[in-house]
């Protein structure tokens, strides 16, 4: 049956529409309308009763969630735990990430997604493969101990999933431009991140087939006065994407805003780099034989290094909106329609849009999630008092 969600101001590309209504049939948006139009009188009727409908949002970096980290157990389960712990903060479409690990894990991570997105884990759309090939100077978080360079053997292992997006974060001055551009033929997204690159390095990788800087700023090469670095050639770089982490931790809000002005907004992307804690209780956790505790919104190892983050991507949409001054519309973009693109999915994904996925978020005036639907199925709970049903006779 057709239905017909109302009473909310839709985000409908760059602009909010009221009062108007989104259809859905199944899994697809059909068509978005006025409320008056016959055939919202037909349908069933949603009163979401005011705030905003939004695209789901898209983290590309989900290292954990609801107490599960994939590194400690890269499985179906683990992926499912994933889901509905973000889902409850309007992600709706995800890559689970792998940090820098044997290759043996990999591949059973690799294998956890494809049998996840053959089972229809909600959610699951592919894999962020970061690391191995990484610079020790630029470590982070990430064990160097794990750190390897490419062969072929790597590349066919790391395309290898067949379904979905696989994207790949490595250090493009530890490889070769010949193994990044095999990355980029077998389909694989080439990613920039843990790097001490030059410049010159980069300028070279992006002629081979990287797209993206994963979380800009953090574990890269700084913009300097002689030497650009990671950080100059990304933002002097009009084609590529950037990952950045809106917590207030990870980036100072004020180089944020000036990064902004440097490049086109579509070219930027939030991302959560979520640990285990998000959508949990718990306030530490291990990963890889390390002790990793939540402190003032930090997630942080033993020596105090930032390891992931507690961030949220409404929390991010949030932020964005109130430390770097960006528009609710282009703030939610920044979480929908930006990653979609990124990963070429912006056919189906990231839009409220007829013939479109039908993933959505409704929040309230203050970007508080309310209610989430995955492929049409309405998901999570309601927080009381807002969600009325009525079907026209």
């Amino acid at each position: 049956m057709l239905e017909a969600l109302t009473n909310a101001r839709i985000l409908m590309d760059d602009a909010l529409l009221e009062e108007c209504a989104v259809l859905i049939d199944a899994d697809r948006i059909v068509d978005v309308v006025s409320e008056n139009d016959p055939r919202c009188a037909t349908a069933r009727r949603h009163d979401l009763g005011g705030g905003f409908l939004l695209p789901g949002f898209i983290d590309t970096q989900v290292n954990g969630g609801g107490g599960a980290l994939f590194n400690e157990d890269p499985s179906v389960d683990t992926l499912r735990v994933i889901g509905a712990a973000h889902r409850r903060f309007g992600t709706t479409s995800f890559l689970p990430t792998l940090i820098s690990d044997d290759l043996s894990v990999i591949a059973r991570a690799i294998d956890a997604v494809r049998d996840a997105i053959a089972a229809k884990v909600p959610g699951v759309i592919g894999i962020h493969i970061e690391g191995p090939c990484l610079n020790e100077q630029r470590k982070g978080a990430h064990d160097a101990a794990k750190f390897r360079g490419l062969d072929a053997g790597d590349v066919a292992l790391l395309s290898s999933l067949g379904v979905g997006r696989t994207l790949v974060t490595l250090a493009p001055e530890m490889t070769t431009p010949e193994m990044i551009s095999r990355l980029a033929r077998a389909g694989v997204v080439v990613s920039a991140g843990h790097t001490n690159a030059s410049h010159a390095d980069i300028a070279t990788a992006l002629a081979h087939g990287v797209t993206g800087f994963t979380h800009l700023f953090n574990a890269m090469s700084p913009l300097t006065s002689r030497e650009p670095g990671t950080v100059g050639a990304a933002l002097d770089d009009p084609g590529s994407w950037c990952g950045i982490i809106v917590d207030g931790h990870h980036v100072d809000p004020v180089v944020l805003r000036i990064a902004l002005r440097c490049k086109r907004l579509e070219r930027f992307m939030l991302v959560t780099d979520a640990m285990a804690s998000v959508g949990a209780e718990q306030t530490s956790f291990m990963l890889q034989g390390r002790k990793i505790t939540v402190r003032d919104g930090m997630c942080v190892d033993e020596q105090g290094i930032l390891t992931g983050s507690a961030l949220d991507m409404a929390s991010a949409v949030r932020n964005a909106t109130q430390l770097l001054g960006v528009a609710l519309p282009a703030a939610a973009g920044m979480a929908s329609a930006h990653p979609a693109a990124f990963l070429g999915l912006d056919e189906e994904l990231g839009r409220i849009a007829p013939g479109y996925r039908a993933n959505l978020v409704h929040v309230d005036d203050g970007i508080h999630v309310r209610r989430t639907w995955d492929r049409g199925r309405v998901v999570g709970r309601p927080l009381g008092g807002f969600f009325s049903i009525s079907t026209a006779m």
